[in-house]
């Protein structure tokens, strides 16, 4: 059971780092162009040699910032859960550990899958003036928390019958 709860454990603080990654990194679309020029778009920047604020129309804008969102709300949620696991795990009996956890995990779970699923939506394949565009490791990662946080939070909600 040990091992579990610490395999469990250092996979929590796995996608806590790769959501740091994933939302403060500008690599979420890769663009290239015939000439050679190759940037790069994220939550926050466009970056070709150097980086500037992304320039969108006001409905991208919403989307944008809603996508922002969601992701901060996520790494939120998952710090909560993680202090929340070592908290549950010293101060509750048996039977009755990680309800909250799993709970605020599942929760960071929702935002990780609204944001990543509202930027799949409204920017991938947006930069017309680049002949190939394709999805970056920011993006990536952001899909593999959201598949850690799920199987996290569910191990955390059956757990608590050990």
């Amino acid at each position: 059971m040990l091992v579990l709860l610490a395999g469990i454990f250092v996979v929590h603080i796995a996608t806590v780092v790769m959501l740091f990654v994933s939302t403060i990194a500008n690599v979420w679309m890769v663009n290239s162009s015939n000439f050679g020029i190759t940037s790069s778009s994220g939550l926050w920047l466009l970056c070709n040699k150097t980086c500037e604020r992304l320039q969108l129309n006001s409905h991208d804008e919403a989307s944008l910032k809603a996508v922002q969102a969601f992701m901060i709300l996520s790494i939120i949620f998952s710090v909560i859960a993680l202090v929340m696991f070592i908290v549950q795990l010293f101060t509750l009996e048996k039977g009755k550990r990680f309800y909250i956890t799993g709970a605020i995990m599942l929760i960071c779970w929702m935002c990780i899958l609204i944001g990543v699923s509202i930027y799949t939506a409204q920017f991938t394949g947006k930069m017309p003036r680049y002949t190939s565009s394709h999805h970056g490791y920011c993006f990536i990662l952001a899909w593999i928390c959201f598949c850690f946080s799920f199987i996290i939070g569910i191990l955390y909600l059956v757990l608590r019958k050990k």
